[in-house]
């Protein structure tokens, strides 16, 4: 693949979600990502994110190949060092105590190859009183406060409908793994990188966390109301329901002269923000009684018109139906020798001097389908991977 990344061999030794999206990031800009499965565990064709041949193991796994190995092994082991000696960057999120028993670390590692990008994710920290703890997006979303802030008033907790802290950990560390591959680029010297599905969290948070930090404020739920901008948020239409965002003083004029709400706009509690604040719930009432005068449809395009921001609350099918969605190509076809022309998710970054491909290189690859072609490269012989397929080494 031709790309920005295209001279970076990435040796990927993820699983779940959170790994798989860092790798993703580079796979999908050009380099040379070999994944390392178990064979035992590669046999069964199923992972923790379900089947290989499923959507999300194929929209996790694209442009990657494959490579099964048994690093329990002395030969697997010693395979392992060999090509991460190879390597730029080695992506990994075993528990401590498991990367150390099979002598996959970063100090091994680096043994053999000192300028090596070795990036770890987990669950809650490389250490600390959670870091032996198995983490994943469900738990991490409660322990952050993530879904004390999720639903409506008074409903209880609620998890965010996707996973949340494992793709936002994935960014992260893919961010991390370039930053520390420009200082490699200035230095020579290679780096530990590592986050966590609960580090990612946290920053997340953002200001709602910083309402804590700072004044020592505990934000609750507020549904589908902006924490603090009114009016924000889902009102009533004729025919269903519309975001519309109109906080500022200006927006307020325009959504009240485009609707010719000149009621509204004269109204003495909504005339500033302080006061529209304030009458928070009398607001959203007389706003649904005026919205429910139109269609979603004819709310959208009068207000966006005037510069309020509005727009459909859709589901995922009316979401990739969307006319600006398809503009902009977020679907690409990926072939599979099997499935045929896949339809997955693209990367959201674009680059002017890489503009986006029609299509993905390769779907995601069957577990071991790569493993003969990356050890010849590697050096070893035809003889001598006939030998670690023979003894379950590959």
């Amino acid at each position: 693949m031709n790309g920005p990344l295209s001279h970076i061999r990435v040796l990927d030794l993820t699983h779940a979600r959170a790994g798989p999206t860092a790798v993703r990031l580079l796979a999908d800009w050009g380099a040379d990502v070999v994944k390392i499965e178990q064979p035992a565990l590669a046999a069964r064709g199923s992972g923790v994110t379900g089947a290989r041949h499923g959507p999300d193991e194929q929209n996790l796994h694209r442009n990657k190949r494959s490579l099964t190995l048994d690093l329990k092994s002395r030969d697997g082991l010693r395979i392992f060092l060999d090509l991460a000696s190879q390597a730029d960057v080695i992506v990994e999120n075993f528990r401590a105590e498991v990367k150390h028993r099979l002598g996959v670390d970063y100090e091994s590692v680096r043994e053999v190859n000192p300028a090596i990008i070795y990036a770890s994710i987990s669950g809650f920290g490389q250490d600390g009183p959670y870091g032996e703890r198995a983490g994943v997006d469900q738990i991490v979303q409660g322990l952050s406060g993530l879904m004390s802030i999720t639903g409506e008033p008074g409903s209880g907790p609620w998890r965010v409908g996707i996973a949340i802290s494992d793709t936002s950990a994935g960014m992260f560390l893919g961010q991390g793994i370039l930053m520390a591959l420009l200082h490699r680029e200035r230095t020579g010297e290679g780096q530990w990188v590592h986050t966590s599905l609960l580090e990612a969290m946290m920053n997340k948070l953002d200001f709602q966390g910083a309402r804590y930090t700072m004044s020592g404020e505990v934000p609750g739920q507020m549904g589908n109301d902006h924490p603090t901008q009114v009016p924000m948020g889902t009102f009533h239409s004729k025919d269903g329901l519309v975001n519309m965002a109109a906080s500022s003083g200006r927006l307020w004029q325009k959504l009240c002269d485009a609707l010719e709400a000149d009621a509204l706009l004269a109204d003495d509690r909504y005339q500033s923000g302080r006061d529209r604040a304030a009458n928070k719930a009398a607001l959203t009432e007389d706003l649904n009684t005026l919205f429910s005068r139109f269609t979603t449809a004819e709310l959208v395009e009068k207000l966006n018109a005037v510069g309020v921001p509005c727009g459909p609350v859709n589901d995922i099918g009316q979401a990739f139906e969307d006319e600006q969605v398809r503009y902009l190509k977020m679907v690409k076809g990926a072939p599979h020798p099997e499935l045929g022309e896949l339809n997955l998710i693209r990367s959201p970054i674009n680059l002017s001097a890489f503009p986006q491909p029609d299509a993905f290189d390769h779907a995601a690859p069957d577990p071991g389908q790569d493993s003969e072609s990356v050890l010849m490269e590697a050096g070893y012989s035809v003889e001598r991977i006939a030998q670690f397929k023979a003894a379950g080494v590959i």
